[in-house]
């Protein structure tokens, strides 16, 4: 093709000429039919046209010779020749109209996505996008032009400008919340094939629109959100840290730059008395790590003071009591593990025998509001002379039970009960008369290997081996009834 301003010779798919600039002017092309049709309609009237003209001479040349001086008359030729030219004009103005009615058919937003569709089932990708992107700029506002256009660049494995495309879409900001949704799903689908899980929590941390951001929740890497707000506060405070998907959480508690090294919040961190700066960020399943976050938080509480024990570490030849002076708004723990007692020890009740051989014990304080105190450490060592072994007292217990008739034999078996009954050695204790006895606490097993401890507990003498049950006076004091 050839430009008609300077004749110079065009590059196909080209609107403007390289050499003189001038815009080319494309008529669109007929429609077959209807270019066919008009034709042959102008070709016969033209014929028939030429036929009239032919014989109206002739009967004009016979006539002129009869009667020269005969005045001219209008004749059923010339009305024929009256009819001929108002059929053409009236089949000019039909043309015209199919024209116009054609041109206006080619632009229609329809015709051009048909038109765009027909040249991607040939795989003319190039001509297709071409199409569309001359109806956009007819039609601004259908977004499926943009959506055709994309999915055109995707199928050429043009990613990038498959996405640019999309991106007209969401940066508009006046399409419909459906094509924003198809849009971002697009997108953040051709990211995720990529891999490109950085730029999809981007996408969605711009993104206005709650609910789409909803929809993709898993692809964002949001700052870790803190339980507490920071400030000062009166009491020990579980901070809990929090993520808006699955992911991992690391944290430091010293204002330090946190990273994958650090400690991973797995559980509430309690925060006691001091001051502490919590910086934590989070990572996605995808590998998106979020921003840092830090707070600082000041715990202003008073610690409670340690333990008083007024039975000093030492060996003891004799039953000692191991009491704690207690102090209001706090509770006693103790171990004998050595491990650090805590909430989850053993409960401090009242004075605890000393056992025998060698015990460290471990006591804190705990305060209403979860301040430990110090740890106050005793190692007791216990060694009574000419005490009866605790195996022999166990025998000598089981012995007498069987003589009253409590157990029908020493493998523990009774009336009452169709498993079987044992007994511990627990502890040394010394009754309010000054008599030293062992403690040996019952268990019942019943036949499935499972022992779970009774109520009762019985007493030997340490020296003489006799047998009682534990009991109190009317001062609530130990005292031992003898069996």
């Amino acid at each position: 093709m050839k430009c008609p301003h300077c004749g110079n010779e065009l590059k196909e798919g080209y609107l403007i000429c390289e050499k003189c600039g001038e815009e080319i002017q494309i008529v669109p092309d007929f429609e077959p039919e209807i270019e066919n049709s008009i034709t042959e309609t102008l070709s016969t009237l033209a014929a028939l046209q030429e036929g009239e003209d032919t014989q109206a001479k002739s009967r004009e040349d016979e006539e002129t010779g009869k009667n020269d001086l005969q005045e001219p008359a209008v004749t059923a030729e010339d009305g024929r020749k009256i009819w001929v030219a108002v059929s053409l004009i009236v089949i000019l103005i039909v043309a015209l109209i199919s024209y116009g009615a054609y041109a206006y058919h080619v632009r229609t937003i329809d015709y051009r996505i048909s038109k765009a569709r027909e040249y991607a089932a040939n795989g003319s990708y190039a001509e297709a996008i071409d199409c569309l992107e001359k109806a956009y700029e007819d039609y601004p506002d259908v977004a499926q032009i943009l959506f055709l256009e994309a999915d055109y660049y995707y199928l050429q494995q043009d990613n990038v400008l498959a996405v640019q495309v999309l991106y007209r879409i969401i940066e508009r900001g006046d399409f419909s919340h459906e094509d924003l949704e198809e849009a971002y799903n697009k997108i953040i689908t051709i990211y995720a094939n990529q891999g490109l899980y950085g730029q999809i929590n981007e996408l969605l941390r711009n993104c206005p629109e709650i609910e789409i951001v909803n929809m993709f929740q898993s692809y964002l890497a949001l700052e870790p959100e803190f339980s507490y707000v920071e400030g000062s506060y009166a009491e020990v405070i579980p901070l809990k840290l929090s993520s808006n998907t699955a992911g991992t959480i690391y944290y430091t508690m010293d204002g330090t730059k946190p990273t994958k090294n650090s400690l991973i919040y797995t559980a509430p961190i309690f925060l006691e008395s001091g001051e502490y700066t919590i910086s934590a960020f989070f990572i996605n399943d995808y590998g998106i790590e979020s921003e840092i976050v830090s707070k600082t938080y000041i715990i202003n509480l008073s610690v409670p003071s340690a333990p008083e024990i007024a039975l000093y570490s030492g060996e003891y030849t004799e039953p000692m009591m191991i009491a704690v002076e207690e102090i209001e708004g706090c509770k006693v723990y103790y171990t004998t593990d050595e491990s650090d007692p805590t909430v989850d020890s053993v409960p401090y009740t009242g004075p605890i025998p000393m056992p025998l051989g060698k015990t460290l014990f471990k006591f804190v304080n705990i305060s209403d509001e979860g301040v430990s105190s110090e740890i106050t450490t005793r190692t007791y060592v216990l060694t009574l002379r000419g005490a009866i072994p605790t195996s022999q007292a166990v025998s000598n217990l089981v012995t007498r039970l069987v003589e009253t008739g409590y157990l029908e034999d020493a493998e523990g078996h009774n009336k009452r009960q169709s498993g079987t009954l044992s007994y511990r050695f627990s502890s040394v204790l010394r009754t309010n008369d000054g008599t030293d006895y062992y403690t040996i606490n019952e268990y019942y097993d019943d036949g499935t290997g499972v022992q779970s401890r009774t109520d009762k507990v019985f007493l030997v003498n340490i020296y003489t081996g006799e047998a009682a049950q534990l009991g109190y006076d009317d001062d609530g004091r130990f005292m031992a009834v003898i069996i």
